[in-house]
């Protein structure tokens, strides 16, 4: 069947509390796609961020972001006043995320909000930490160690608890100095799943499917990597002996070092994947599709030795390839996966994405580049593709167009029939919806017909990203209409096919 859907990180909602949340807000934009004639709301990931704020780079890849949670349910609950959140300062922008004011003020709310909430109290609460004690015990006390260190990361930790000397783990979450610090982390991710799963299944029931985000590695100053160091290529004082990014190209004379930590792949494969199977288990459970980042890396990863400042030096390694899909689908059956293979594709991943039989990524704003075979071309799809105008890296549409070489603008336009481009973001909107890609799904600032000050990410730099976020009146039913118009128009509005 074809469907369509639209691309917002939470954050980018608008909101009274300096950014996006599981608030009305949230609800509101659910009514919106269901008006608009959507299936699907895409998310980028929800882990906890920490320096640079990249939902990319996360505490953990099992826990969910406290700046999410909706403050106005815990006013509602008692366990806040409507005074103390209006009083708070978030920023004086509604554009645009000021994250330091957010993470001064929103986490001291929230600690009164525990401090009332005699939440050890409720059997919800206690039936959640049990069920999810596989990854929130260790979380919990990792964060509560890192702010008990200001922040500081792992490494830098006592050597006891850094390398977690045995006794030494049970020993900290005993310890009076730590015990209140665990119980508030505990809360903090209580409230997130159960908001969360209250906004899932609110969406599910409107006919909206969520497409969630992971990227393939986990941070190094991680709860993942301090908790279970077995599972990446560390070395006996848990530093990493080779980090991940990508090879030195046309985008990059130096390439582009992420600095994650390398899977030790060889005892992810004597274990059956367990690891990788509870992270996907999850994943499943919080989101309808999954879309898994960079998912060349599972057949060829590029090793670049820690420490090095650039990625010219690395080399290429053997993933797991197959043997980890087939793992899970032993385990947790047919399950819905997006392959984000964009980038240069060897044979190797074309063949890998094949046999998997996971759609991948088709991006408009790569298609024109004045040559008629580039795969990003409509007439150059199968319908087994996800296609979009742009993602969270790239430039929004008009952003796109203002900066293309003025032969590539005119190819562009004789492909797209236009004689001026006065409309580009439709335009292109209407490329991707008319296409025979199965799934067309669309950035919001691309609705909008935003420049460059809707841009989400800028890879490869630090500060000023990640902090776009949507006006509060910007989803009007007049573009609903609008949308849902063009959906209807080229078969992908899911009520029109039942």
């Amino acid at each position: 069947m074809r469907k369509s859907g639209i691309l917002l990180p939470v954050a980018s909602l608008p909101s009274k509390f300096g950014i996006g949340a599981f608030s009305k807000e949230a609800y509101e934009f659910v009514d919106f796609l269901e008006k608009a004639g959507q299936s699907y709301w895409q998310l980028l990931p929800l882990g906890p961020t920490g320096y640079g704020d990249s939902p990319y780079q996360s505490f953990s890849t099992f826990a969910g972001n406290p700046y999410f949670i909706d403050l106005e349910e815990l006013v509602e609950k008692g366990w806040l006043r409507t005074e103390e959140c209006e009083n708070a300062s978030f920023g004086t922008n509604p554009s645009m995320v000021d994250y330091e004011k957010v993470y001064l003020n929103r986490f001291k709310l929230l600690r009164k909000a525990f401090q009332r909430s005699n939440i050890s109290k409720k059997p919800a609460y206690s039936t959640f930490v049990q069920d999810n004690a596989f990854w929130l015990e260790d979380y919990a006390l990792f964060m509560a160690i890192k702010v008990k260190n200001r922040g500081r990361s792992f490494i830098s930790w006592p050597e006891d608890i850094r390398l977690r000397r045995k006794g030494t783990v049970a020993r900290y979450q005993k310890d009076p100095a730590y015990t209140e610090e665990i119980a508030f982390q505990c809360f903090l991710q209580f409230l997130f799943f159960e908001q969360w799963y209250a906004l899932k299944n609110y969406a599910n029931q409107k006919g909206i499917q969520i497409i969630g985000d992971i990227p393939i590695y986990v941070a190094f100053d991680s709860a993942d990597t301090w908790a279970n160091p077995e599972l990446f290529l560390l070395d006996e004082d848990h530093l990493p002996t080779g980090v991940a990014g990508c090879p030195p190209d046309y985008f990059s004379a130096t390439g582009q070092l992420w600095g994650n930590p390398l899977y030790r792949w060889a005892y992810h494969k004597e274990t059956g994947y367990a690891w990788w199977i509870q992270r996907l288990s999850l994943c499943f459970q919080m989101y309808d599709v999954v879309r898994i980042d960079h998912f060349r890396g599972f057949d060829e990863y590029y090793n670049i030795p820690y420490g090095d400042l650039t990625a010219e030096f690395g080399h290429w390694e053997k993933g797991p390839g197959y043997d980890l899909f087939a793992a899970m689908k032993k385990k947790l059956g047919k399950q819905q996966i997006i392959a984000e293979d964009l980038g240069f594709l060897t044979p190797g991943v074309k063949k890998l994405v094949k046999k998997t039989g996971y759609p991948g990524m088709k991006i408009l704003e790569f298609a024109f580049d004045s040559d008629e075979d580039n795969d990003y071309l409509p007439h150059n799809y199968d319908s087994n593709c996800i296609v979009y105008t742009g993602t969270h890296d790239n430039d929004t549409v008009v952003g796109w167009y203002q900066q293309l070489k003025k032969k590539d603008q005119m190819f562009a336009r004789e492909y797209l029939g236009i004689r001026n481009a006065r409309d580009i973001s439709w335009d292109l909107i209407r490329l991707a919806m008319s296409s025979v890609a199965d799934t067309a799904i669309i950035p919001m600032q691309d609705y909008l017909g935003l420049g460059n000050e809707g841009r989400i990410n800028i890879p490869s730099t630090l500060g000023g990203n990640w902090a776009w976020r949507m006006k509060e009146d910007a989803y009007t039913r007049e573009l609903a209409k609008k949308i849902a118009g063009m959906t209807r128009l080229y078969g992908r509005d899911p009520a029109k096919s039942e």
